[in-house]
């Protein structure tokens, strides 16, 4: 009897390890792995106060899960560094400038021969705020919730390009103010490289 027992359990044991390699295995295959970077061309909308586009770059690291061959469900994390030149008003003439951790939330279609187009959600957590001429403890919110939009080309070796537009949903402003109005949005024009392997 003690000869049977443990017989099913080595049984149990063997079966259960080729189940989950098998299972693991299928998962992994799914799986896309990639790193980017890129420049940003960012401003704020429905500002009170003068702007204009600021330069900034991107970079960071991607994950995607393959629904099927050419729908997929895209997560990245990225370094990003936004704000707006500053040209008139209470803040004088400068270049704010909001560093963020970004993670996008994206459904992406791409055909097979590599172009495609993405579009979900996007949560940023601040990170650094330069501001001149500003005294608050916080300028900016510490939470920024944005919609994206993007098209791109993928080659068959993991190289590709990409444009994306990332328009804020959420207010920046964390401050009260009687001559700056705080409910301006963040706005961002990306262009990226990237690499899928």
């Amino acid at each position: 009897m003690k000869k049977l027992i443990l017989m099913l359990i080595c049984f149990v044991l063997v079966s259960t390890k080729g189940f989950s390699q098998t299972f693991f295995q299928k998962i992994t295959s799914k799986l896309e792995f990639g790193i980017k970077a890129g420049g940003n061309y960012s401003n704020f909308d429905k500002a009170n106060f003068g702007t204009d586009y600021l330069a900034g770059f991107h970079a960071g690291a991607t994950v995607a899960f393959k629904i099927t061959n050419n729908f997929l469900i895209q997560e990245e994390f990225l370094y990003s560094q936004q704000g707006a030149k500053v040209t008139d008003g209470a803040l004088g003439a400068q270049d704010l400038k909001l560093s963020y951790m970004t993670v996008p939330f994206l459904l992406k279609y791409r055909t097979n021969s590599g172009f495609y187009v993405e579009g979900g959600a996007q949560v940023g957590i601040k990170l650094k705020e330069e501001v001149a001429g500003y005294s608050g403890t916080d300028f900016a919110k510490k939470i920024d919730g944005a919609a994206v939009g993007g098209i791109g080309y993928q080659s068959k070796i993991g190289l590709g390009i990409g444009a994306r537009y990332v328009y804020g949903i959420s207010k920046v402003g964390n401050f009260t103010s009687t001559t700056i109005n705080n409910d301006f949005k963040n706005t961002n024009i990306q262009a990226s490289i990237f690499y899928v392997f």
